[in-house]
């Protein structure tokens, strides 16, 4: 079995404890859900002690920059196992940190094709789609990320940011701020742009 959790950016969340497990529908995966905004995803695939190391290694190298070696390693993993979608996520998000956005859409996209019950694939997926200008693919993404666990803080926030600034939905900002600021209530900056939200709010209804 492959777990993945340590994705970059993907931000699973950790806890000493599981609260909670839930399988993902019509998926080999597994979620384990640890508190109100951490969690882990199992992919339910036998796979070979070495593979397993592989991708270990992979994931090492991209986590701490090491891009083209953690790359070419991942690929390897992925062509070695073709039923996962875990390696095609890290290659996806690997590529977005590179800037290469292009390439990240199009292996988180196979990822989705394969397994499309990763809350942190489509909030990637949501991310790049908003930096290319699709507002509401990103909309649908962040929502779509949201579905499959409600507590995924990162996809909320973004989502909130979204409705915000690029689809000025200041209800649906409203909502995911404060959606978000309930299980991250130590982010300043989030308070910040709350307050900005609910002035500009006010002033519209002058």
């Amino acid at each position: 079995m492959l777990a993945i959790c340590m994705l970059i950016s993907a931000g699973c969340g950790t806890s000493s404890s599981v609260t909670k497990q839930a399988e993902v529908p019509q998926s080999n995966a597994r979620l384990e859900v640890l508190d109100e905004v951490g969690f882990t995803i199992t992919e339910e695939e036998p796979v070979r002690d070495e593979v397993r190391a592989a991708y270990d290694e992979a994931l090492r190298l991209i986590e701490t920059g090491t891009l083209d070696d953690g790359v070419a390693k991942m690929q390897a993993v992925a062509e070695a196992e073709p039923a996962l979608a875990a390696p095609l996520i890290d290659l996806g998000i690997a590529y977005h940190v590179s800037g290469d956005l292009e390439e990240a859409e199009r292996y988180l996209s196979l990822a989705r094709d394969l397994n499309a019950n990763y809350p942190m694939l489509f909030n990637e997926l949501g991310v790049i789609y908003r930096k290319t200008g699709r507002f509401e693919e990103a909309r649908q993404s962040y929502e779509a990320a949201l579905a499959i666990f409600p507590g995924y803080h990162f996809a909320r926030r973004n989502l909130a940011v979204l409705c915000d600034l690029y689809l000025a939905d200041f209800q649906c900002a409203l909502e995911h701020y404060e959606a978000y600021m309930a299980t991250v209530p130590d982010d300043d900056e989030a308070e910040i742009w709350i307050a900005d939200l609910q002035y500009r709010m006010n002033q519209q209804v002058r």
